[in-house]
């Protein structure tokens, strides 16, 4: 009998033939990776040489001016854009590239084929960077057309009307060739500098009405152009004539001033004085007073001969008045300016919190930030800042400055009548 010796399990590798895996590789240093990227990006540039020398030539030419140029571009690419400085009530808005609508708000940016869409009690104040201000009036729907803002080049920027009314005013327009503009169905209204229209489009009837209050205008129909001047209307039916006629001006409001004060130990037993500058051929006016500035809350709408009105009995807060003119034929011009003022009860401090903190320059517009009171009203260089943040923070842009020095004043004013004035300098670069 043949006995055989156990295996031991420690042993057993020896004696039976275990598979093995061998790994080689090749240590590659990140100095060959980018020589191989730069021998890539070389045999593309070369073939798009041989291929297209003149589109060749115009990316370098490009690359070398952005390169020897850091300031091509001194305004920001969010200040290209248009953006919403005002919204009251209920506003809307689709994005070019969504089917939904949202509701606006202030940080939101428009772009090309934006819609915007206003409801029976709100508007919407529209800036583009070359300056032009589009109001986009109640139940009116817009699109956003053009804004070609490049710097060194003539602007461009236009919204179309689907329906309802658009305000617009231009500031000086940096070059001739530059273009503020509103588009209603075949026809499109263009402005000049430091003009002012207003445009209605009618989609039942597809009638079109431009009424220019300052400055002029020029509308273009196929090939037909017709200039506007002050006062002047233009209704544009669907394929029918184009029809010229003059308007009643709208009258010069002269007190109160603009976001002025009127502070009063008692604001109830004050009297405010309205007054405004007299209308060629006007034979009446009505003077509106609003707790809004969409007047949808009117404390006074009055018909009155003359060019002035004393009201009294309102509570302290702000409020907003307009005047338009009528003639002997019953035809009412266009609703003046809406001023504004601030009825404030005597406190015994008057002063106010009012501060700037820093300044900046974006091209040839300044931004100016600060702080100040909660629900205080500000005006910087004459213009109002429409939005303060709850905190009491604020953030102005001001209108494009020549070249050279410049003071900016800041005026405020708080709800106890608390009055402040702060001043800057800036220097515009040539």
């Amino acid at each position: 009998m043949t006995t055989q010796t156990p295996i031991d399990p420690r042993h057993s590798h020896s004696q039976q033939r275990v598979p093995r895996v061998e790994v080689y590789w090749t240590a590659v240093t990140y100095k060959t990776v980018i020589l191989y990227i730069m021998l890539a990006v070389a045999i593309i540039c070369g073939g798009i040489y041989l291929a297209k020398p003149d589109l060749y030539s115009t990316i370098i030419k490009r690359i070398d001016t952005a390169v020897s140029n850091p300031e091509v571009d001194p305004v920001g690419a969010d200040q290209k854009r248009a953006k919403f400085v005002n919204l009251e009530g209920r506003v809307q808005v689709k994005k070019v590239n969504s089917v939904q609508w949202v509701e606006a708000t202030l940080s939101m940016s428009l772009d090309k084929g934006d819609l915007v869409q206003t409801g029976s009690d709100s508007d919407a104040r529209i800036t583009f960077a070359d300056g032009t201000i589009y109001l986009v009036k109640p139940y009116t729907l817009v699109t956003v057309e053009e804004n070609y803002t490049e710097n060194n080049r003539p602007t461009s920027v236009a919204v179309r009307i689907n329906t309802g009314a658009v305000d617009l005013a231009t500031s000086t327009l940096g070059s001739p060739d530059s273009k503020a503009a509103v588009r209603s169905e075949d026809a499109t209204t263009q402005l000049h500098s430091n003009s002012r229209a207003a445009v209605k489009f009618d989609p039942e009837k597809k009638e079109s009405e431009v009424v220019v209050s300052s400055g002029s205008a020029q509308v273009q129909r196929g090939q037909e152009k017709i200039d506007l001047s002050p006062h002047e209307k233009l209704t544009i039916p669907s394929g029918g004539p184009i029809q010229k006629s003059n308007v009643l001006a709208p009258p010069d409001l002269t007190e109160p001033l603009n976001l002025a004060p009127i502070i009063a130990e008692n604001p109830k037993n004050a009297t405010v004085h309205f007054e405004w500058k007299s209308v060629p051929d006007a034979v009446s006016y009505t003077l509106r007073v609003s707790t809004t500035a969409m007047f949808t809350k009117t404390v006074l709408d009055k018909k009155v001969t003359g060019t002035s009105v004393d009201l009294s009995g309102l509570d302290a807060g702000d409020y907003f008045w307009n005047v338009t003119a009528t003639d002997a034929k019953k035809q009412s011009s266009e609703v003046s300016e809406i001023f504004k003022f601030s009825l404030v009860a005597q406190g015994k401090s008057q002063e106010m919190v009012l501060e700037i903190t820093g300044t900046q320059l974006h091209g040839r517009v300044a931004e100016i930030l600060g702080r100040t009171e909660p629900g205080a009203a500000l005006i910087v260089n004459g213009q109002p800042v429409p939005n303060i943040a709850p905190d009491g923070t604020f953030r102005h842009f001001t209108e494009a400055l020549e070249p050279g020095q410049h003071t900016i004043v800041v005026i405020g004013q708080n709800r106890r009548g608390g009055t402040a004035q702060r001043q800057v300098s800036i220097v515009v670069p040539k």
